[in-house]
C-alpha cells in the first residue's frame, strides 16, 4: 500500500510588518521594515507608504530617517493563489524644533498707540510647548504669544522667539518692530546769535524727533495766523519771536518760540570799526585822510591871496635897490591876511 502526501497550496493568509528600533525613532536614525506573511508557496512582498508603491522585498530599510518619512507603511504579500495586505503601521519620526519663525499681527504699519501681537510658531515632534521671547537678548516672557497692549516708540526694536521640546531648541530670526509716531520734541536752534543788525540775517533752523523722520515744516511768527516760511531752516530778516511746525504722516507739533532781536544801522557820518587786530591800522588812515582834507581846504585861500597881489609890487621889490621906507610902505599896504579872506588894495 503507498501513501501519498497532499501539501496544501493556499493564497496568504496573513500578512504584518514589524519596525526596527522598535522603541522611539529619532531623525537620522536607521529603520528596517520587516514583512512577515504565512503562504504556500511563498509570498513575493511588496511595500507601500499611503498607497504610493516603495520597493519589492522581504524588508524595506532607510539608512538615515528623516521626518519627509513619517507616514503609514504596508506590505503586499502575494503568491499564484492570491494577495493579501498587512495592516499599516506608522513611522513617527521624532525631532527637535525646526523652521521656528515670528509673525506680527497687525502685518502693516504700526502706529504708537496701537495693540500688537507677536506669535511664535515652529516644526517639531513632539509639538513645543516651551516658548521664550526676546528683546536684542533680554528675556521678556513665556508663551507662544506675547501682546503689547499699547505700543510705543520705546518698542521699537528686535525681537525674536525660542522653541523647546524634549528634543531640543531653536531660536527663530529677529523681526523688528518699526513703530511710527508724530513729531515730538521739535526745537528750533539758532546759526548764530540771536542778535544781528539791519539787512543782515539770522538762520533758524527747525529739528525732531519722528518716524518716519519730518519732512514738512512750517514757519511762524508769534501773533499772526499764517506762516512766514517754510522748510527746514528759515532766515529771520526782522525782529520778533519764531516757532516751527514739524509735520509727518502721523501728526505735527511747534516748537516753543525763539526771540530774534535786529539792531538798527548807526547815522552814514558814523564809522563803526570792529575791535580787530587791524583795527589800529583802519583809525590811522581815517585820522591821516582827516587831516589831509582840512590842507586841501585851507590850500584856495592862499592861492587866492597871491593872485590879487600885483605882481609889480613883487618885482618892485628889492632890498638891495630900495630904501627901507619903501620896503615898509609895501608891507602895510599888502598885509598878509591872517584868516581865509581876499586881500584888497588901498
Amino acid at each position: 500500500m503507498t501513501s501519498m502526501f497532499f501539501s496544501a497550496l493556499d493564497p496568504p493568509k496573513s500578512a504584518s510588518v514589524s519596525i526596527s528600533p522598535s522603541g522611539e525613532i529619532m531623525e537620522g536614525d536607521p529603520v528596517t521594515l520587516n514583512c512577515n506573511s504565512d503562504s504556500n508557496p511563498p509570498s513575493e512582498i511588496s511595500w507601500f507608504k499611503g498607497g504610493t508603491y516603495l520597493n519589492y522585498g522581504q524588508t524595506y530599510s532607510i539608512s538615515k530617517i528623516s521626518s519627509d518619512h513619517s507616514g503609514e507603511y504596508k506590505c503586499k504579500s502575494i503568491n499564484e493563489h492570491g494577495e493579501k495586505y498587512s495592516e499599516a503601521v506608522t513611522l513617527n519620526i521624532m525631532y527637535p524644533p525646526r523652521s521656528v519663525s515670528v509673525s506680527i499681527s497687525p502685518s502693516g504699519v504700526i502706529v504708537e498707540g496701537d495693540s500688537v501681537t507677536l506669535s511664535c510658531s515652529s516644526d517639531s515632534n513632539p509639538p513645543a510647548l516651551n516658548f521664550s521671547w526676546f528683546k536684542e537678548g533680554t528675556f521678556l516672557g513665556s508663551g507662544r504669544i506675547y501682546n503689547i497692549s499699547k505700543i510705543s516708540s520705546d518698542h521699537s526694536e528686535e525681537y525674536k522667539c525660542r522653541s523647546i521640546n524634549e528634543h531640543g531648541e531653536k531660536y527663530s530670526d529677529a523681526v523688528m518692530l518699526n513703530v511710527m509716531y508724530a513729531p515730538r520734541n521739535v526745537v528750533v536752534s539758532i546759526n548764530g546769535c540771536g542778535v544781528i543788525v539791519e539787512g543782515d540775517s539770522v538762520t533758524l533752523i527747525c529739528s525732531s524727533d519722528s518716524n518716519p523722520p519730518a519732512l514738512n515744516f512750517s514757519w511762524f511768527k508769534e501773533n499772526q495766523i499764517s506762516a512766514v516760511g517754510s522748510g527746514q531752516s528759515f532766515s529771520a530778516l526782522q525782529s520778533g519771536r519764531f516757532y516751527c511746525e514739524a509735520h509727518n504722516q502721523h501728526g505735527s507739533q511747534r516748537s516753543d518760540a525763539v526771540t530774534v532781536t535786529v539792531h538798527h544801522r548807526a547815522s552814514r557820518n558814523v564809522i563803526v570799526i570792529a575791535a580787530t587786530s587791524g583795527g589800529l591800522f583802519i583809525i590811522i588812515i581815517i585820522v591821516l585822510f582827516i587831516i589831509q582834507r582840512k590842507i586841501m581846504n585851507r590850500k584856495p585861500a592862499i592861492h587866492e591871496y597871491e593872485n590879487d597881489v600885483p605882481s609889480s609890487s613883487y618885482t618892485a621889490l628889492d632890498r638891495r635897490t630900495r630904501s627901507l621906507d619903501q620896503y615898509n610902505t609895501i608891507i602895510s599896504v599888502h598885509p598878509r591876511p591872517a584868516v581865509h579872506q581876499s586881500g584888497s588894495s588901498e
